[in-house]
């Protein structure tokens, strides 16, 4: 049974028992555990059953049994657990994923000792002056940095033993809570051990694990706590179908609900997730846009700002003057990027494609590293030093770690990449992150940095885009479960809708987001939910946008309409309406909004160009010309308004004025319409081998075939017999057209 397989059984299995159907969730579970042969699971599977049995015989027979839906809830919550632990044995068995040969190669090395384990913790962090010496210019390795590393191992050990053990026991969640309350254990081994719990949350639901991630969430460092709150989401998100019936995890979420400051964390953890949505765009537009227009300015850029000179004086706070001449090559690029810039402002990733290449040092092939917050005390960067700073300047991982706009994965990746460069870029580098630590520090004495909500969606931006490093970019990134191709409708699930609908603000901060990105759907989710609570207009336009936007025109117009009934925004919203009712193939009703914009905006061409098609639709040719004339009237040398005007000519019978307008445009690109419309003309002024060469080019043209051309003249035919061609002569000319096409 494949990785694929077996997950599909378990989700299957899961779906039944939230949908509380438990018959055909054991039917299913039952053949599962067959096939695995464990005598002890299918024991269990026997007494579930047979307890469950026994409360539906209870049940029909009519005993009240006031305990009955605890005791149902606790059948729920025991066939989740066989079929958590089934499914764990399937995988065991047959997954070839990277984190169960992880598992199975790793299964000597689980920590028995517990307690052996933590005193030899406290030894290290009792000689923290070791590490003090490791980081001193004059330090010379030798035991004790074997010492660091031992430790790191001992690190790395506890953050795969709770990774892989499924549910934790007691004394196992009593060694892991103990290690993120020491205070002596730094911030750096604390976060990664939370991602650890998270991984195997993941993995293997365990309602411990959960509990240990609210209480990291309490830390008063930053950097865990945020790790925490996330771990909690991605948990809670992902087992949101058994979370009915675990009332304590609900219960200490709506008490965290009622912290302003785990309000303003959990809205900047969701949005983050939804922007992440954005990063595969952004790489898109880098690789496809920006980057070529980089490389075509190259040549330029090297003769005419002199870069190697600049290298060797360093960087300057003033822009160069010539930069904006040689962005005339250009036009676009400037303002593509700075559209990046902005994106980047808003915690926009606009960093994978850099450093995805750049994933290739052996430090990245230890899975934990992925997750380590960059720190100068992680014995690869002591390993490794970039340079010996004086006593007077910050040393470089110190101005690596200060960087707010790099994720931890991306700063271990940037000090490896310069660590063989030349001094003149090492020092433009540096210079570089010096002035932007500087500017940090700035706004720092201003107030801007000095918010701990500030502070705390840098690190919650940081840490989800380490985890989509991770799951998108991994050598072996497909064998985990992507968290980052979740809907994130965090709205729609059990635990986390009470916590939306208590604060309308986030509700409203998270559906405008949505919306501004376009993602519609979700937008219209939540603009639906605030309606209920609020009758705003600009709620109700924004609604009928989504579903427009969505092609529901039944449901935007039906808000639409509803958004008519106040004073606000008029002109657009009884624009929305006819453009509605012309998609609902409703042109009278359509006619009727669009005239009335007209009132308020005589002279919009796009009013007047709609409105004739309107009036061409229901056969009003005259009004529909007078219509079309008023924009040429208007927009004098608007070549789109002449195909309306030569068509609208052609119906009424006006085949010289038809002619004077396709005329106009044949000479210009003319597309495969305006060629057969022009050999219909040709036909009804008589010249029949004009007409035959027309339609000969309407065939040929690039986007055009015979069957296409077949098709739209059946559809013309009527009106060329109305305007006195002889039916009799159509299907000469035709066999005639197709003749001609052979030679």
């Amino acid at each position: 049974m494949t990785e694929k397989e077996i997950r599909a059984k378990y989700t299957e299995i899961c779906n039944l028992l939230s949908g509380r159907k438990l018959k055909p969730a054991f039917d299913l579970l039952e053949r599962l555990i067959s096939g695995i042969g464990l005598g002890e699971l299918m024991e269990q599977y026997r007494t579930l059953e047979q307890n469950y049995k026994y409360m539906l015989q209870y049940t029909v027979e009519g005993i009240n049994d006031p305990e009955r839906q605890k005791i149902y809830e606790h059948l729920l919550i025991s066939t989740f657990e066989l079929a958590d632990i089934t499914c764990e044995n399937l995988r065991m068995k047959h997954s070839e994923s990277v984190e169960y040969q992880k598992k199975r190669g790793f299964t000597k090395h689980f920590i028995t000792n517990f307690e052996g384990f933590a005193r030899e913790l406290e030894n290290f962090s009792i000689h923290k002056e070791l590490r003090t010496l490791l980081t001193s210019p004059s330090s010379e390795p030798g035991d004790s940095r074997i010492e660091v590393d031992i430790h790191l191992q001992r690190i790395f050990t506890i953050f795969y033993h709770f990774w892989f053990t499924n549910r934790l026991s007691g004394e196992e969640a009593q060694f892991m809570s103990s290690i993120l309350k020491n205070e002596a254990t730094p911030y750096y081994e604390k976060s990664l051990l939370i991602t650890g719990l998270t991984l195997s949350l993941m993995r293997y639901f365990d309602e411990h694990k959960l509990i240990l991630l609210f209480e990291a969430y309490e830390d008063p460092n930053l950097e865990v706590s945020q790790r925490a709150l996330i771990g909690l989401i991605i948990g809670i998100y992902y087992y949101d179908q058994r979370m009915p019936f675990y009332h304590g995890i609900n219960g200490r979420l709506q008490i965290l609900n009622e912290d302003p400051r785990f309000r303003s964390n959990f809205e900047q953890a969701i949005l983050q997730f939804i922007r992440s949505k954005e990063t595969e765009k952004i790489q898109r537009k880098l690789q496809d846009e920006i980057f070529p227009e980089m490389i075509k300015l190259s040549p330029n850029l090297r003769n005419k700002l002199s870069i190697e000179s600049m290298l060797g004086e360093g960087l300057t706070e003033d822009k160069n003057p010539d930069w904006q001449e040689i962005l005339k090559d250009s036009p676009g690029l400037m303002g593509k990027m700075e559209e990046l810039t902005e994106m980047q402002l808003e915690g926009a990733d606009v960093f994978l494609s850099s450093f995805s290449m750049l994933k290739q040092y052996p430090f990245f092939s230890e899975l934990a590293n992925w997750f380590y917050p960059f720190t100068p005390e992680h014995p690869e960067i002591i390993r490794n030093p970039l340079n010996k700073e004086s006593a007077d300047d910050l040393p470089f991982n110190q101005l690596i770690m200060k960087s707010p706009m790099l994720c931890n994965s991306d700063k271990y990746s940037f000090y490896f990449s310069i660590m063989n460069i030349p001094p003149d870029y090492k020092q433009m580098v540096s210079d570089s992150l010096k002035a932007e630590t500087e500017q940090m520090e700035e706004m720092g004495k201003d107030g801007l940095l000095l918010n701990p909500a500030k502070n705390s969606g840098i690190i919650i931006s940081q840490y989800i885009r380490d985890l989509y490093r991770f799951f998108k970019i991994h050598p072996q990134h497909d064998s985990f479960e992507d968290i980052f191709a979740w809907s994130f409708d965090f709205h729609h699930k059990f635990a986390f809708a009470p916590l939306l609908s208590e604060d309308l603000r986030i509700q409203r901060n998270i559906a405008e987001f949505n919306f501004a990105k376009n993602y519609f759907k979700e937008a219209a989710e939540l603009f639906e939910l605030l309606l209920q609570v609020s009758n705003d207009i600009e709620l109700l336009q924004k609604l009928a946008f989504c579903y427009q936007k969505m092609g529901d025109y039944k449901k935007a117009l039906s808000y639409y309409l509803k958004a008519d009934l106040f004073d606000q925004n008029k002109l657009w919203n009884t624009k929305k309406i006819a453009l509605c009712y012309r998609n609902l193939k409703k042109p009278a009703k359509a006619l009727e909004y669009y005239q009335l914009s007209e009132i308020l905006e005589s002279d919009n061409l796009s009013l007047q160009i709609s409105i004739g098609q309107c009036q061409m639709e229901l056969k009003l040719y005259e009004e529909a010309l007078k219509s079309y004339f008023k924009v040429e009237y208007l927009s004098p040398g608007n070549k789109k308004i002449w195909r309306p005007i030569g068509w609208c000519s052609f119906l009424l019978g006006k085949v010289s004025q038809a002619e004077k307008y396709y005329e106009r445009l044949i000479p210009d690109q003319p597309n495969k319409y305006d060629l057969l419309n022009m050999g219909h003309v040709q036909w009804c002024l008589g010249n029949r081998k004009s007409a035959l060469d027309y339609y000969k080019r309407s065939i040929n043209d690039a986007e055009s075939c015979e069957n296409d051309f077949m098709e739209a003249f059946n559809e013309d035919l009527p009106n060329l017999i109305r305007q006195g061609v002889n039916p009799d002569d159509v299907p000469i000319m035709l066999d005639q057209l197709r003749y001609s096409l052979e030679d």
